[in-house]
């Protein structure tokens, strides 16, 4: 009977506090209609994803990245949606371009309510390729860059506004990926210096959300960029970034990241798989190294000299890739505007 009851009550305790859990997040809920909302990295991929989520809300959205053409299509994209967004030509790696993008939206819009960090550079191959200034180009973009912003935007934002920060980081902000090492590293920077955003600002009324995506179809495969063998690496991972089975729909996941961001939730993992990883990790990093170390040895190998060579997947193209297999991902790089740039 006391085992019984020990039972019982800890059930209890646990829907209580699940209860009260879902109605703090339900009061921390903020409307979207009218927000002003800065999204670096919002021209193409999961960026304008988001924005399109956020326009159809009634929000203020204006779209800073480092090419205008780009921008320039977004925008047409968005207007002929119903919300015409602003545009800010933007490099983000750069401390002065990035002030100067914040005082636009403030002489525009008057406030920044909702800050959103996506900009996004991904390298793939082996370590043997990768250069230091692959590894430091990675973290001027995911690390020091989302840093410029928020240190550019904090004042404003404590003065007024909804007070909501969303960092871009990654699976591979949690565990690292083989091939995937500049961008694995620099993601973890991001992961660390969003939670602790998240506990510092919490007293001035802000919430910080941490968003870790696995595989989404969002077409960026096409303008990530290969060492080594480059047509074998962008096949391997065009593949997986493709199929439903290790791939989330980008719409998917810019509606939970909507949710999270409404919310002011602290963290969210999207997709199955990444969250089975991120707890087999936990449970288990012995299990989760020694399955990294399988994956690597499926992986393509280092070659000769010609693959320190940086190539997009566009100049990776070959007779594995694309594929019947990449429909899906090939429909969303046409659909969210990750089209060649002027150099392939």
């Amino acid at each position: 009977m006391n085992r019984t009851r020990a039972i019982a009550w800890t059930v209890g305790a646990l829907s209580g506090g699940l209860a009260v859990s879902r109605l703090l997040r339900s009061r921390r809920a903020i409307d979207f209609a009218g927000k002003s909302v800065l999204i670096f990295g919002g021209s193409r991929g999961l960026g304008l994803v988001i924005a399109r989520e956020l326009s159809a809300e009634g929000a203020r959205v204006t779209l800073a990245a480092r090419d205008y053409d780009e921008l320039e299509r977004a925008q047409a994209d968005l207007s002929a949606r119903g919300r015409a967004p602003s545009i800010v030509r933007c490099d983000i790696r750069d401390r002065a371009d990035v002030d100067a993008a914040i005082l636009h939206v403030i002489a525009e819009h008057g406030l920044i309510d909702v800050l959103i960090n996506d900009a996004g550079v991904i390298e793939v191959g082996p370590i043997d390729h990768m250069s230091v200034a692959d590894f430091e180009d990675a973290l001027s973009t995911h690390f020091w860059g989302p840093l410029f912003s928020i240190l550019a935007a904090l004042p404003h934002m404590r003065q007024h506004g909804a007070k909501r920060i969303v960092n871009i980081s990654s699976i591979g902000g949690k565990i690292a990926v083989p091939h995937l090492l500049p961008y694995s590293a620099s993601k973890f920077a991001l992961t660390g210096l969003s939670e602790g955003l998240r506990a510092e600002l919490a007293g001035d009324g802000f919430a910080v959300t941490t968003v870790c995506p696995g595989l989404m179809r969002t077409g960026s495969t096409y303008n990530a960029r290969f060492k080594g063998q480059h047509r074998l690496e962008f096949a391997w991972f065009h593949t997986a970034d493709s199929l439903p089975v290790l791939s989330i729909d980008a719409r998917r996941a810019a509606r939970q990241i909507v949710e999270a961001i409404r919310h002011g939730d602290p963290e969210l993992v999207i997709t199955l798989a990444a969250r089975v990883a991120v707890l087999l990790n936990a449970v288990s990093p012995t299990a989760t190294a020694r399955l990294m170390s399988a994956v690597n040895r499926l992986l393509p190998a280092a070659t000769a000299l010609e693959g320190n060579a940086t190539r997009t997947g566009w100049q990776s193209v070959s007779a594995i890739a694309p594929s019947r297999l990449t429909a899906l991902a090939d429909r969303a790089s046409a659909e969210n505007n990750e089209l060649p740039s002027n150099g392939r």
